[in-house]
């Protein structure tokens, strides 16, 4: 920055034109005006710098004008396509605009706090219009410390790096909004302590994993609960009636319980046989203790796959389906009417204790009496109502293992596994007595079966039981009959 005097050789090491050739923007600014500013400032009284500018922003732009440029170096006349200092010097407005000022704020209140020094990031623009972000760096030189007549100001032009950065916030905006806006609940997990215990479990020498957590279910209910969720979406909360995170995740207990254990060891066998991406279906449970049935997917992401550290859950509400398929299969093995067992699920179950027991297996076939007359007299819909009576009757008659179904249109039949001829017998008895008390509610039709009952031993053909027990059943329906016959000759 000093010339040497005329005739005078400039010494070998001499560095003067290391400021013209400096590959960054510098300028050499005289600051003295805005320090006899903050000297008037201080003189009234002002102690708070920035809560003054918000009272008088006029004064950032005195301190602005109060400023010269005094020299700067080649780079800056490049940068800022300024053919000349002068050019530059001329058009300074066109450099230093918009938003500036905001900035320049932030530079003003560091010197007013008694530094010498002072950094922000701002936007200039060229003299062509083009918009440079910039990283603003000023010092006062020594020996101009009582003046600020001289700081020394490099301006670094940032705008590709901004544009780097600006890029990439967009990129996390956007992969933000895919995984808040997701139409399934996502979750975010940590599985890094899950990997440690079972690479503890490994090194104590444990071979086969299933047998192992066999053996110690409770090692499956410590990994649960080493598990961190870091973060969810908002389908998450909407899907688990949670108000926000922060509540969701204090409750994770009510959600993962019940039936989740068997779900999850699986899911640990899987992973102690390295498969880092699972597909299952398991029951959760909302806040509000409904069930949610879902369909979840898990993924360790790429380059976790050390650590477990990061891992993406993609939970598909299923529940809907579930209830169809539930309500499918109710229908497939249950008479809609009655809500007892369909004829196929009894053709099923009489198959199957025949072939399994245990034995013996007694069988009841029932008929409902007088079911033809309530639905010529008085219509379908009163025949209807009697039939779900019986089954009202005949569901409440039943304990496990028993099952009753119905068969035909009047028909009914009860299978008793495990039980003699005194079970079979005690069980005609049990219905007949809730007959008595279903007839007591219901005015009208009296509810009435006519039963017959038989016993099977080992080695014998259901079918057979079931045709003696239809005999007796018959045999105590003629009986009935009869006795109805006798009931209105006597009173005619």
């Amino acid at each position: 920055m000093l010339d040497t005097l005329p005739g005078v050789p400039r010494p070998a090491n001499d560095d003067s034109k290391m400021f013209d050739l400096a590959p960054v923007s510098l300028w050499v600014e005289d600051f003295s005006g805005v320090r006899d500013l903050f000297n008037v400032w201080r003189a009234e009284g002002v102690t708070d710098l920035r809560e003054h500018f918000g009272q008088m922003p006029e004064r950032v732009a005195e301190c602005a004008h109060s400023i010269r440029v005094i020299k700067v170096n080649q780079k800056t006349l490049t940068q800022f396509e300024a053919a000349d200092f002068d050019v530059l010097n001329s058009n300074l407005a066109a450099v230093f605009r918009d938003d500036m000022l905001k900035t320049h704020l932030e530079e003003l209140c560091q010197l007013w706090a008694g530094q010498l020094h002072f950094t922000s990031q701002t936007v200039n623009y060229t003299l062509g219009g083009q918009r440079l972000d910039v990283l603003l760096k000023g010092a006062v030189l020594p020996g101009h410390e009582a003046r600020w007549d001289r700081v020394l100001v490099s301006v670094e032009d940032i705008t590709e790096l901004e544009g780097a950065r600006h890029r990439v916030a967009l990129a996390e905006e956007y992969a933000r909004g895919l995984f808040e806006h997701s139409p399934v609940s996502l979750w975010v997990e940590d599985f890094s302590a899950v990997k440690h215990l079972l690479d503890q479990a490994r090194a104590a020498g444990i071979s086969d994993f299933r047998v192992f957590t066999d053996v110690h279910p409770e090692f499956v209910e410590r990994c649960m609960q080493e598990i961190h969720v870091l973060d969810v979406n908002r389908h998450t909360l909407e899907m688990f009636a949670a108000p926000d995170k922060k509540t969701l995740l204090a409750r994770l207990p009510e959600v993962f319980r019940d039936d989740m254990s068997p779900h999850f060891r699986e899911q640990l066998l899987d992973l102690w046989e390295g498969k880092l991406f699972q597909q299952r279906e398991v029951l959760n449970y909302s806040l509000d203790g409904s069930e949610v049935h879902v369909h979840l997917q898990f993924s360790v992401l790429p380059g976790h796959e050390k650590n477990w550290d990061l891992v993406l859950v993609a939970l598909t509400d299923i529940t809907a389906r579930k209830k169809a398929e539930a309500y499918l299969e109710f229908l497939g093995k249950h008479d809609v009417l009655t809500k007892l067992r369909n004829r196929s699920f009894y053709v099923d179950e009489l198959n199957r204790l025949e072939r399994k027991g245990p034995w013996p297996v007694t069988v009841i076939m029932a008929d409902l009496n007088g079911l033809k007359r309530v639905n010529d007299q008085l219509g379908h819909a009163a025949g209807d109502a009697l039939l779900r009576r019986a089954g009202e009757v005949l569901a409440k008659a039943m304990e496990t293992p028993f099952q009753a179904a119905r068969i035909g249109g009047d028909e009914f039949a009860v299978l008793m596994p495990n039980t003699d001829e005194r079970g079979g017998t005690a069980m005609m008895e049990a219905i007949r007595q809730l007959v008595e008390v279903n007839n007591q509610f219901y005015p009208g039709s009296p509810l009435s079966f006519s039963m017959g009952v038989a016993t099977c031993q080992r080695g014998e053909r259901l079918e057979a039981g079931v045709q003696r027990a239809d005999l007796l059943m018959y045999e105590e329906k003629r009986s009935h009959y009869a006795q109805q016959l006798a009931m209105k000759a006597g009173g005619a």
